[in-house]
């Protein structure tokens, strides 16, 4: 794109029907800017924020997407800054009367041929990646898991060149809880099911203090476990259940802290040797696990880099893949738009009760949803949760919705998922871990340096600026979409070639590169006690 093209005035308009644009030059537009077949600006517009198209009267719809955002204050003038402050927010959508299952797509014709090198699970399952993970059971052994951790890595894990990483699975559960409060549930089967992860290859290593409410025996069941070394249990017969890999901190052969390290270590060193006999395979794309999220978005998140990653999702659902797509309160104000896409009325109504689920913790709260938005979303252009959802389910693209899961349950189909999570990144990311994710994608407009440790994240920039000033942070550019250097197909079709290579460990990702990753955030609806 040429320097002069580049400084035309370029406002993207999402609908015909809108009464608002946003800018998109980098910089913004200054007062007194004609814009292409538009008004004249009266005061300077930052990058990503909204310009009124014609004049707007008090009360009016402010118009996005086709969608009321919001309704005037007072008269806006063409011309004009369109903010949060000149906004009334509208109420929510009701949760009766919703369109079910009444958008029924012809389906899209099957992807074939697609494959990527892949590491087979003993349940069937295919990982990215071959790591060991090591299951904690309480915050207290955190301290001691990332001390072995750390020696495990220099000591041990240059030894198995064909194992990716070593991971603690720390968190902040497992004693000082209402163990037996009905949602506990959800907190200890996200950890269960993160354990059985596909990233892990099956191996299931537990760190444990030993007098924490939740017992190994509990996190992980007997029949929760598959079975990885035939030759274990060979002498007793294929039907007897694995054995749980516990080391227990205060079992009273541990003399001393270094006794306990050298246990992990041992331990681990077993599952080691295993996961270094593995070796990758071609596999159809039809095994990837996807999921999708947002953070720090901006008003360029639903314009470019979600609209692509919605193009993508329909290439893996095509291809016989697995997304999921989140954040319940990133998709409660388009609600109705997705219980019309569900394959039938379970499906809707399963998705309507996460909703209601949330409105009653809001109502709990005393809070209302208009508290979402952050600061740096208003920053990058977004007046409100309305604006923010609309473009945020742009990601799940437009495919049939075909199940539902609640937090921390574990895939049991493929297709669309919806997953429901809190809009919280860590904890996000965290459930769909859990759900068997061996894939994610980010994308962001602000930027974060967001990283997961389980598993490889691909970061897609809303903006080419946020693109060059983090350059080795942000895996794909959407922002050629805004400038017209490429279509959302283009990044579409760049962005599932990327995730093959990715899968594949042909390439990673500038977050596996810098090693960022949080420690796990479990959803914990239970009370403290």
């Amino acid at each position: 794109m040429s320097s002069i093209a580049a400084a035309l005035p370029l406002v993207i308009r999402m609908h015909p029907a809108d009464n608002v644009a946003i800018v998109a030059n980098d910089g913004g537009l200054p007062s007194g800017t004609s814009l292409p077949d538009g008004p004249v600006l009266r005061e300077h517009i930052a990058q990503a924020h909204k310009v009124a198209l014609a004049d707007i009267p008090a009360g009016a719809a402010v118009r996005r997407y086709d969608v009321p955002i919001g309704y005037a204050l007072q008269d806006i003038p063409a011309g004009s800054w369109v903010h949060e402050r000149l906004l009334q927010m509208p109420d929510a959508r009701e949760l009766d009367g919703l369109p079910i299952a009444t958008r029924q797509p012809a389906p899209l014709p099957p992807l074939e041929g697609y494959t990527f090198k892949g590491y087979r699970n003993p349940d069937g399952s295919v990982g990215t990646r071959n790591i060991l993970a090591i299951t904690t059971t309480v915050q207290c052994v955190a301290g001691v898991l990332d001390f072995a951790v750390k020696r495990i890595k220099a000591e041990l894990l240059p030894k198995y060149p064909n194992v990716d990483d070593v991971v603690g699975l720390e968190h902040t559960y497992g004693c000082g809880v209402a163990i037996d409060a009905p949602d506990a549930i959800v907190p200890i089967r996200t950890l269960r099911n993160i354990s059985l992860n596909p990233n892990f290859g099956g191996e299931v290593m537990v760190v444990s203090l030993g007098c924490e409410k939740l017992q190994p025996e509990r996190l992980l069941p007997p029949g929760s476990i598959p079975i990885v070394d035939e030759r274990k249990v060979a002498d007793v017969g294929a039907s007897a259940e694995p054995t749980l890999d516990v080391v227990c901190l205060q079992d009273e052969r541990h003399i001393g802290f270094m006794s306990m390290i050298d246990s992990i270590l041992r331990t681990a060193e077993e599952h080691l040797e295993r996961l270094n006999a593995r070796r990758r395979e071609t596999v159809p794309a039809s095994e990837l696990v996807v999921g999708v999220q947002c953070g720090g978005s901006d008003a360029f998140s639903g314009v470019t880099a979600n609209p692509a990653v919605g193009f993508a999702t329909d290439l893996l659902v095509r291809a016989g893949a697995t997304v999921m797509f989140s954040e319940v309160t990133e998709v409660r104000d388009g609600i109705d738009q997705l219980t019309a896409r569900a394959v039938n009325a379970e499906v809707a109504e399963a998705m309507i009760a996460q909703m209601a689920w949330y409105d009653a913790y809001l109502q709990r709260g005393q809070v209302d949803r208009s508290a979402n938005t952050t600061p740096g979303n208003k920053k990058g252009g977004l007046s409100n949760i309305v604006e923010k959802a609309m473009g945020s389910i742009i990601k799940s693209g437009t495919a049939p919705i075909s199940g539902v899961l609640a937090p921390g349950e574990k895939l049991k189909q493929k297709g669309l998922i919806y997953a429901a999570t809190p809009a919280s990144d860590f904890i996000c990311g965290t459930l769909q871990l859990a759900a068997g994710m061996n894939l994610h994608i980010f994308t962001t407009g602000r930027g974060t340096p967001y990283g997961l440790a389980e598993c490889p994240v691909i970061k897609v920039a809303t903006r080419s600026d946020l693109a060059r000033r983090w350059h080795d942070l942000m895996d794909v550019d959407a922002g050629r979409i805004a400038t017209g250097e490429l279509t959302i197909e283009d990044v579409g079709w760049e962005l599932f070639h990327l995730m093959l290579d990715v899968a594949s460990g042909r390439k990673k990702t500038w977050a596996e590169h810098w090693k960022l990753a949080n420690a796990l955030v479990l959803f914990n609806p239970a009370p403290v006690t």
